[in-house]
C-alpha cells in the first residue's frame, strides 16, 4: 500500500488541473431528497439528507487508489451516472453515483484487479456496530479506555475480516443514529475499517472487481430498511426465523461437558421437563460420533454414530419429537484428511484448494487434526455436502448449531459458510448461525461461547453490538456457559449461585436462551430463579417470535433494539452501554423495555441506575408506573426479580396457559398497533380508540362490532386474538 501524505496529494492534483476549472466543474447531484457533492479534485465527496449536512467531505481526498486520490476527468448532472479518473500516479478507474431513497450507492472498478480503494470522510461520533468485532477494542481502538464499549469510535483496523480475536459472526456496518446515517463496504474479502470523530474510512485490501460503498439515511427505520434491501440484492440475506428456535433451549455442552450420551442426554432433558422448564429445543452431543478412530472426531463423520454411546440414535430423537421438541446437533464446513469422505471431496474438487490445485489442508481450534474445508460457494460441493447433512436427517436431525471456529490465521472469506445456511433454512431446517457476512440466515445470531471466568461485561456488549449491526436474533450462549470448558465443580460457591441467577435472568430477554449446567445441582433457591427465567422468556416467546418474523420484512432490530436506536434524539440514552455504567437497556418490540442487572459486577450489585424513555413504564412484576424521561437512580434488582418494563403500546403477546393471548396493559396510548400469531402471519390490527391510562375495564370489539370476552390476568387485560381479524379497544 503507498502512503498517503496529504501535502504530496494536494499537489499532485493541482498540476493536473487549474484550481479555478476544478471548482466550476464540481458535480452536484439530487434525487429524493438526497443532495450528493463531489470536487473534481481528490473526489471530496459530502452528502446532504433533507436539507442538511449529513455526511461531510474530508478534508483531503474522498477516493483512493493504492493511498493517492482520485481525481475525476470528468463530469456528470443526474443520478444515476458513471464518471472517470486517474490518480497522480497514473492509476485509473470509474465512480459510479446512484441516488434512491435514503440510499446512496457509490461504486468503484479499479482498471487493475487488486488495487486498494479507500473511501473516506469527515468523522462522526458516537458509532455503533460491527457486530463481533465491536468487542475487539483492546486490540484496534485507538482510545485510551479500551473498554467493552458498544461505542465503537476510535475503532481503526485495515486487515478487518472474520476470525480475529472472537470474531465469527461479521458486518462492517456503522450507524450514526444521531447524524441520522449509516455506511457499509460490502465485500466478503479483507476491508478497511476506521471509525473516530476526525474520520471515517470504509475500503478494502484488495479489489476484486466493483467495489461498492453504501451510505444510508433517515431516521433508523429508513436506515435499516435500506440497508435491509442492499445485502438482499448483494445476496446475503435475511430469512425469516421459526418460532421453534425462539423457545427455551437446551444444550449437551453446557448440561454434560463431554459425557454425554443416550442415557446422559435423555435423563438431563427428562429432568428439565419434569422440573418446569419448557423447552423447545436441545443440541445434542458432543462426541456422538464414533470414540475411534479419531479420524471420525467431527460433526461432519456425517451419519457415524458411537455406538456404545448411542445404540438407538432413531429411537431417542424419536422420543424428543414426542416430547414436542425440535433436535440439533454441531455442524462444520470442516473435514478431517483422514476422514471418511475426506477422500471424495478431495477428488471431485469439493474442498477449498491450495496454489498447486490439490485440496489445502488447515489446522485451527477445531478439529485438533489437519482437516480440509469444504468450498462452499462451488455448487456441486454444496449439494455434495447436503447430501451428506441428509444422513444425519435421516435420523431425525432437523437443525443444526453452526460452530466452525479457529481459523484466525487463514484468510478466509467472511462468507464462506453462507451458502450452507442459505441451503438449510431453505430446507425449514433450525439454524443457530454463528459465522456469517451481513446475512441473517439461521434462526437465531449467536454470541461467542460465554462462560462463568470471562469478563461479563462482554456478553452484553457483544449482544448489542450484533443487534446494532442488524443481527437482533440474539442467542447470548448457554445458561452459565461451560467454566473454560471444565464446568462447575461440585464446591458450589455463592458467586456461582448469584452468576447463574444474574446469567439466567439477563438471557430470558434476548431472543432466545439455552439452559445447560443442572439446575438441581444448585441450592432450590438458585434452581427457581433459574426456573423462573426460563419461564418468562417462555411466556413473551410468541411476542418476541412476532417481531423477529417483523425483522426478516423491515430489517430493523425489534428483538433488540438498543435506546440509541430507538431514540435517537434523547441525549440521555447515549454513552452507558459500557463497562463503567453497566447500563444495558434495551427494547424488545413496541412494548416491552429489558433493564437486566448484569456486567462484570454481577456479584456485588444490587442496583442499577435504569433510563426510563419518553411516555409511561410499568413494571412487569410489581405493577408499580413511573413517568419517562427520568432515570431511576439505584433502583433495587434483586436476583429474583423480573427485570422489564411494559410502555409503548402497551399491549404484547403472550403464552399464558398453554395459549397464546393478546395482553392489553392500562398504559396503553391511543393508537394502532399490528400483532401476529405464531403459527399464522396474517396480521391482526388491534386499534386502541382512548388512552387506557388507568382503566378499570377494557372492551374489545372485532371488525363487526361484536364484543369479544376479556378478562383481567395480573396487571394486563387479555383475550385470544383470531389471525387476520381486526380489533377495537375501549375503556370503562
Amino acid at each position: 500500500m503507498l502512503p498517503f501524505r496529504p501535502s504530496t496529494a494536494i499537489m499532485a492534483v493541482a498540476v493536473l488541473l487549474p484550481f479555478s476549472a476544478i471548482a466550476q466543474s464540481n458535480i452536484q447531484l439530487s434525487s429524493s431528497g438526497i443532495a450528493f457533492h463531489a470536487e473534481r479534485a481528490g473526489t471530496r465527496f459530502s452528502i446532504d439528507s433533507n436539507g442538511s449536512r449529513t455526511v461531510t467531505a474530508s478534508p483531503t481526498a474522498g477516493i483512493l487508489i493504492n493511498g493517492s486520490p482520485l481525481t475525476l476527468t470528468d463530469t456528470c448532472t443526474a443520478s444515476p451516472c458513471t464518471l472517470h479518473g486517474k490518480t497522480a500516479v497514473g492509476e485509473e478507474a470509474t465512480v459510479s453515483v446512484r441516488i434512491e431513497p435514503h440510499h446512496v450507492a457509490l461504486t468503484v472498478h479499479p482498471a487493475h484487479e487488486g488495487a486498494e480503494v479507500r473511501f473516506v470522510t469527515a468523522g462522526a461520533s458516537p458509532a455503533y456496530g460491527l457486530a463481533d468485532h465491536a468487542v475487539e477494542q483492546k486490540q484496534f481502538s485507538t482510545l485510551e479506555n479500551k473498554q467493552f464499549n458498544t461505542d465503537v469510535t476510535g475503532f481503526k483496523d485495515d486487515i478487518f475480516l472474520s476470525g480475529q480475536g472472537l470474531t465469527r459472526l461479521v458486518s462492517n456496518f456503522i450507524i450514526y443514529p444521531k447524524q441520522g446515517f449509516a455506511e457499509l463496504l460490502i465485500d466478503p474479502y479483507r476491508k478497511i475499517v476506521h471509525t473516530s470523530s476526525n474520520e471515517i474510512v470504509q475500503g478494502v485490501e484488495h479489489a476484486h472487481g466493483d467495489v461498492r460503498m453504501h451510505y444510508f439515511f433517515g431516521d433508523p427505520h429508513a436506515i435499516y430498511a435500506a440497508y435491509l434491501a442492499a445485502r438482499n440484492a448483494a445476496g446475503y440475506r435475511v430469512m425469516t426465523p421459526k418460532y421453534a428456535a425462539f423457545g427455551v433451549g437446551w444444550e449437551a455442552f453446557g448440561a454434560l461437558g463431554w459425557d454425554t450420551n443416550q442415557k446422559t442426554d435423555t435423563e438431563s432433558i427428562d429432568h428439565y421437563l419434569k422440573d418446569g422448564f419448557p423447552l423447545r429445543w436441545i443440541v445434542v452431543g458432543s462426541g456422538f460420533w464414533p470414540a475411534q478412530p479419531e479420524s471420525m472426531h467431527e460433526t461432519t463423520s456425517f451419519g457415524y454414530w458411537d455406538k456404545d454411546k448411542y445404540p438407538d440414535p432413531r429411537g431417542m430423537f424419536q422420543h424428543f419429537k414426542d416430547e414436542g421438541l425440535v433436535s440439533m446437533l454441531g455442524l462444520r464446513i470442516t473435514f478431517i484428511t483422514t476422514g471418511p469422505y475426506s477422500d471424495e471431496g478431495a477428488k471431485h474438487g469439493y474442498f477449498l484448494k491450495d496454489a498447486s490445485g490439490k485440496a489445502e489442508s488447515f489446522t485451527g481450534g477445531w478439529p485438533k487434526m489437519p482437516y480440509y474445508l469444504l468450498d462452499s460457494h462451488n455448487p456441486a460441493a454444496l449439494n455434495w455436502y447436503m447430501g451428506l447433512v441428509k444422513k444425519w436427517q435421516d435420523y431425525g436431525v432437523s437443525g443444526w448449531k453452526e460452530d466452525f471456529y479457529g481459523y484466525g490465521k487463514y484468510p478466509l472469506r467472511d462468507d464462506k459458510v453462507d451458502p450452507t445456511n442459505d441451503r438449510l433454512m431453505a430446507q425449514n431446517q433450525l439454524i443457530i448461525e454463528r459465522n456469517g457476512y451481513l446475512s441473517s440466515n439461521g434462526d437465531l445470531h449467536r454470541i461467542n461461547d460465554f462462560n462463568y471466568n470471562q469478563d461479563q461485561d462482554r456478553g452484553p456488549v457483544n449482544a448489542l453490538a450484533l443487534a446494532y449491526a442488524g443481527f437482533p436474533l440474539v442467542y447470548p450462549d448457554i445458561v452459565g456457559g461451560t467454566f473454560g470448558e471444565s464446568h462447575f465443580n461440585t464446591q458450589r460457591t455463592p458467586q456461582m449461585e448469584t452468576y447463574m441467577m444474574r446469567n439466567a435472568m439477563w438471557a430470558s430477554l434476548h431472543s432466545s436462551m439455552g439452559m445447560g449446567e443442572p439446575p438441581w445441582s444448585f441450592r432450590p433457591e438458585v434452581a427457581n430463579v433459574m426456573r423462573k427465567a426460563a419461564q418468562l422468556h417462555d411466556r413473551i416467546s410468541p411476542y418476541l417470535f412476532q417481531y423477529g418474523r417483523r425483522f426478516a420484512t423491515d430489517g430493523y432490530p425489534w428483538t433488540m433494539t438498543p435506546l440509541p436506536i430507538a431514540y435517537p434524539t434523547d441525549s440521555a440514552v447515549y454513552g452507558h452501554e459500557n463497562a463503567t455504567d453497566h447500563r444495558y437497556e434495551w427494547l424488545i418490540g413496541e412494548a416491552l423495555l429489558a433493564a437486566p442487572l448484569y456486567g462484570n459486577d454481577y456479584a456485588t450489585a444490587t442496583t442499577r441506575d435504569i433510563y426510563l424513555p419518553a411516555g409511561e413504564w410499568m413494571d412487569f412484576e410489581t405493577g408499580t408506573i413511573y413517568q419517562g424521561n427520568q432515570v431511576l437512580r439505584s433502583f433495587s434488582l434483586p436476583v429474583e426479580k423480573i427485570p422489564l418494563f411494559v410502555g409503548g403500546t402497551g399491549i404484547t403477546l403472550e403464552k399464558q396457559d398453554n395459549d397464546v393471548f393478546a395482553c392489553i396493559y392500562p398504559i396503553a396510548l391511543k393508537g394502532s398497533i399490528t400483532l401476529s400469531l405464531p403459527d399464522d402471519p396474517r396480521p391482526i390490527r388491534m386499534t386502541v380508540a382512548a388512552s387506557l391510562k388507568g382503566a378499570r375495564k377494557v372492551v374489545v370489539k372485532d371488525h363487526a362490532g361484536k364484543e369479544i370476552a376479556a378478562s383481567k390476568a395480573g396487571f394486563a387485560y387479555r383475550f385470544r386474538p383470531v389471525a387476520g381479524e381486526s380489533y377495537t379497544v375501549t375503556s370503562h
